[in-house]
């Protein structure tokens, strides 16, 4: 949508930022999508407004995109692709390097139930928008605290 912020990932750091914005986020295993021609991996999700969540009595969703550039290859291990409806609740993403001075690595997308998203990329290029208007969520995500 015009007029709504950009969040750009250029590495690790920037990658992490992302990641809080995108925690609790929810997207059916059909909204997951890469590109090899385009080298590239996009995603749509229903995200948490973390953001606003301390500031106002109630709970925002928010549908936004993600987009990787320069992926080398996609796997994943515990996706349902057989399910295209199956609902994903991503927890967070995380960067390992390469070893060396090559800037490329490895973006991890860690879902709930133990699902992973692996992107080989080139180097770190990732993209967030907020695409649409906000919602009431039908509640705050928690996490149980385990020790």
């Amino acid at each position: 949508m015009k007029g709504r912020p950009t969040l750009r990932a250029e590495d690790a750091d920037d990658l992490q930022i992302l990641s809080a914005r995108l925690q609790d986020a929810v997207a059916r295993v059909c909204d997951l999508v890469w590109l090899p021609k385009g080298r590239r991996f996009a995603a749509l999700f229903n995200r948490f407004k973390w953001e606003d969540a301390q500031h106002r009595r109630e709970n925002l969703r928010i549908r936004a995109g993600i987009r990787f550039e320069h992926v080398l290859s996609a796997r994943s291990n515990h996706i349902r692709y057989d399910d295209p409806e199956a609902i994903l609740s991503l927890l967070a993403m995380r960067f390992s390097p390469n070893e060396g001075e090559d800037p490329g690595g490895v973006v991890e997308l860690v879902f709930s139930g133990g699902g992973v998203i692996q992107l080989q990329v080139e180097y770190i290029e990732a993209s967030l928008s907020d695409i649409s208007g906000e919602w009431a969520a039908r509640g705050r995500p928690a996490h149980p605290v385990t020790g």
